[in-house]
């Protein structure tokens, strides 16, 4: 079973650029305070090595494609051969969009593919165990992808301008989706060529509006998105609980 990986390093990390926060430490970004998220430090190593270093080590995965953005490509190439990544195939531009980037990705396939594994960058604690069961059950249902249940209670507001509390929902049955996310590949080429150009937040969702069936797979609470500034202290702290 080929295995190949396309790893998002293109986003701009727009929320790391709020106007209600002093900056980042410079612990984590040395002395560029636009440093992309993808390569800001954590324990003196770039967020996206540690993804990259896990996936490289995976016995089941045969090659990474990174999809990268202008401003952060040269940056990025440079930490891949100082870390010595070595399954990292390919080099891609990204798009405006993240299903852009997601397209260019898959454009760069190998052609004896049989399984796509679709991780954000920005989620550096992924876990060899995690990335061995959606793989599992993406070879049996054609699609899995990594979950936790939600733990907090979660309210829909009838807009964001007013903030009024519509609904609260029922969390029983709410999980938060992560990446990796694994499909076989002919699914994902058909949900791209159909679905492609909707507005989603993940890669599943296009598999979804195909009928298909999405295997779900309790993931770790480790596997946190670096979204926000605040997410950066929540990283060092298992950075360390995990060494």
């Amino acid at each position: 079973m080929y295995v190949s990986a396309i790893v998002l390093a293109a986003g701009k990390g727009l929320r790391f650029s709020r106007p209600d926060r002093r900056g980042i430490p410079r612990r984590y970004v040395g002395r560029n305070p636009k440093i992309p998220k993808p390569l800001i430090k954590i324990n003196s190593k770039p967020v996206i090595i540690y993804s990259l270093n896990t996936l490289s080590k995976h016995p089941a995965v045969k090659d990474i494609i990174v999809v990268v953005n202008a401003l952060n490509q040269k940056d990025i190439v440079r930490k891949i051969r100082q870390y010595a990544i070595t399954k990292v195939r390919q080099i891609v531009l990204g798009g405006k969009e993240r299903q852009d980037s997601v397209r260019n990705g898959l454009k760069a396939m190998d052609s004896s593919t049989d399984l796509v594994l679709i991780h954000d960058a920005v989620r550096p604690f992924i876990m060899k165990g995690g990335i061995s069961s959606v793989i599992k059950e993406a070879q049996n249902c054609g699609a899995a992808i990594l979950g936790v249940p939600v733990k907090a209670t979660i309210k829909s507001v009838a807009s964001c301008q007013s903030s009024v509390v519509s609904k609260t929902l029922n969390r029983e049955n709410l999980w938060e989706i992560q990446t990796p996310q694994v499909f076989r590949k002919d699914l994902i080429l058909e949900a791209y060529k159909r679905f492609g150009d909707r507005e989603v937040t993940d890669d599943a969702a296009l598999v979804e509006k195909l009928g298909a069936k999405v295997k779900l797979v309790r993931g770790s609470y480790f596997n946190l998105k670096i979204t926000t500034p605040e997410d950066l202290v929540i990283a060092e702290a298992i950075v360390k609980r995990l060494r």
